[in-house]
Order: C-alpha cells, then sequence, then structure tokens
C-alpha cells in the first residue's frame, strides 16, 4: 500500500542516487546512467554501502527489541531484502514502518516488495526530504506522533548541499518527534579515506548528482539536543550493541543512534 503518492515519470536518461545504491549493494533495480556512476567510484565504495546496510540492520533491530514499534525511514531507496520492515517485525509483528524516497522508481518496486505482516503496517510515500513539513504532514495518517517513533536517515543527508540547511531539515524532523523517540542516522565521509578526497563527489557531479561528505565534526550537529546512545558517533563497522564489534573495518560513514529527551 502507498500513502499520498502520486506517479511521477521515471527519468532512465538521468541517475538517481537510490539507484546508484541499489547498484552498490548488488540489486538489479537501475540503469546504465546510474552504473556509470557507481563504476566511477573507488571499488572499495560497493563494501562501504554493505557494511553501512549491515548497520541499518543493527540498529533497527536493537530499537525494535527496545520497545520501538513505529518507524519513519527517509530516503530509503529500492527495497533490499531484508529491509528495515522484515528485521523490525520479525522482532515485532504489530510494528508501523512508513517508507520515504523521492525516486520514483522506488513507487513499483515498493508496491511489489514493502508486504507487511498481518498484525502491523507497511508503508511507502512518494516525498522529498527538503520538504520536512510535508513528509510529517502524510506520516502523520500512519504514525502516532504523540508516541515513540525511530526517524531513519540512513545515507540521505549527504545528498544535500550546504545551501539546503540540511541541519535545519534534520532539526524539523526531530522537533516533531515525542520523547523516548530516537534519531538513526548514517553519514557519508572520507575522514578514514583521505585519498578519496574529492574524487567521491566528482564521480557524483559527473551524474548531476551533488555529495556532500562530512567530517565527524560536520555530522555532530545533527545530534545536538540529542542522548547518543553507546558506542556513540562512530564508523559504521564500530557500531555494536549486542555482539562485541568485529576487527576494525575502515568505513565511508560516520553513524549514530541518539533518544529524543
Amino acid at each position: 500500500m502507498t500513502a499520498g503518492v502520486s506517479r511521477p515519470g521515471i527519468d532512465t536518461g538521468k541517475p538517481h542516487p537510490a539507484r546508484v545504491y541499489d547498484w552498490l549493494l548488488g540489486g538489479k533495480d537501475n540503469y546504465p546512467v546510474d552504473q556509470k556512476v557507481g563504476q566511477a567510484l573507488p571499488e572499495e565504495t560497493r563494501g562501504n554501502a554493505t557494511r553501512n546496510r549491515a548497520f541499518m540492520h543493527r540498529a533497527a533491530a536493537w530499537l525494535a527489541k527496545n520497545g520501538v514499534d513505529q518507524f519513519l525511514d527517509i530516503g530509503s531507496g529500492i527495497p533490499t531484502e531484508p529491509n528495515m520492515h522484515q528485521i523490525v517485525q520479525a522482532i515485532a509483528p504489530d510494528a508501523r514502518i512508513l517508507y520515504a524516497d523521492n525516486d520514483p522508481s522506488v513507487l513499483p518496486h515498493a508496491e511489489a516488495l514493502l508486504t507487511s505482516t498481518p498484525e502491523g503496517v507497511t508503508d511507502f510515500l512518494h516525498a522529498d526530504v527538503r520538504q520536512p513539513a510535508a513528509i510529517l504532514e502524510l506520516a502523520g495518517a500512519q504514525l502516532d506522533f504523540e508516541r515513540p517513533v525511530a526517524l531513519s536517515l540512513v545515507a540521505l543527508l549527504h545528498f544535500l548541499t550546504d545551501d539546503e540547511d540540511p541541519y535545519g531539515i534534520v532539526r524539523t524532523l526531530v522537533e516533531a518527534l515525542s520523547p523516548g523517540s530516537f534519531l538513526l542516522l548514517s553519514h557519508g565521509t572520507a575522514d578514514q579515506h583521505p585519498e578519496w578526497k574529492g574524487k567521491i563527489e566528482a564521480a557524483y557531479e559527473k551524474g548531476a548528482i551533488p555529495l556532500r561528505l562530512r567530517s565527524r565534526s560536520e555530522v555532530e550537529p545533527f545530534f545536538e539536543g540529542l542522548e547518543l546512545v553507546a558506542p556513540g558517533l562512530v564508523f559504521a563497522t564500530e557500531w555494536y550493541r549486542e555482539d562485541p564489534a568485529p576487527a576494525p573495518e575502515r568505513s565511508g560513514f560516520h553513524v549514530g543512534v541518539a533518544r529524543v529527551p
């Protein structure tokens, strides 16, 4: 089922971040223009995407085990199994998961693949994070913002340039959350890949996709006023709650989960 969705046309001649990410994860729901961007990236980018996805799985599972049963996943991308609702509803069958993305090519895949448990709800809306008020209004039809909600912004905010006010957008979204809610966030970085400086941005910009990788100090403000849960703001390969972290690997993502006080 899809909430508040129109059916805009799919431009297969222009790459889109959701489809490039699908290619990086080994998916098949992308086009030659998306593959061209992905192929211009360093090979390790694919591993970084997979490790970032694994962080999302761990974080969503931890939240579900700790009683969170509502999730708003903005910038969800093309469904890749297991997706967030499968992770969450395996733990909390009555959980409600609402996905949002601005790529119209996500919609048909969402309709086909985002099946919910009988007790829960899984839904999708076509919306852009740059319009947070509109997302909140549409999401209010499916989620109860008087109760805790996990807001997921995974591998999304680095596609917002500084002049698009990414910090203000996140603040607007977080301010709509009730106490006990959580922000689940990952953000692209070159902090562990100094040799990539400028190269990732250039590859995306050739596809007319603005990209703004940020350092740890630039990611920290997204969590302003929130309570980071252990292990804090770390690289994606370091975020573990229930199992000890394996041997360190380089990562292209800063990640964190924080509670709304």
